[in-house]
């Protein structure tokens, strides 16, 4: 078992910038492919962004390419993402997972946060 519970969201204007922080307990946090997802009201969970268990592989969905980083420090188990540039549309609720491959889809990933809310306004 994998615990996650992410920190760090909050309201902020357009064109701001938010840090999402994910601390992890548990199973090996290293071990594992880390992603970030968000899910506004009425839609689905959708990817945002991926990391590979040792850091050196990322991977963003379009829609947030060049304004997220997603980062990790595997020795004090925690996740990042570093959110600049923050559009009306980044509004979402923002969960991190840990999968056990490098994967992308919801289904994929097994260990899930409660999630964040982040909301941005013009």
């Amino acid at each position: 078992q994998v615990q996650l519970v992410e920190s760090g969201g909050g309201s902020v204007q357009a064109g701001g910038s938010l840090r999402l922080s994910c601390a992890a307990s548990g199973r090996t946090f290293s071990s594992y492919t880390m992603g970030w997802f968000r899910q506004a009201p009425g839609k689905e969970r959708e990817f945002v962004a991926a990391i590979s268990w040792i850091g050196g592989s990322t991977n963003y969905a379009d829609s947030v390419k060049g304004r997220f980083t997603i980062s990790r420090d595997n020795a004090e188990n925690t996740l990042y993402l570093l959110m600049n540039s923050l559009k009306r549309e980044d509004t979402a609720v923002y969960y991190c997972a840990a999968c056990a491959g490098w994967l992308f889809e919801v289904r994929d990933y097994d260990y899930w946060g409660p999630g964040t809310q982040v909301t941005v306004s013009s």
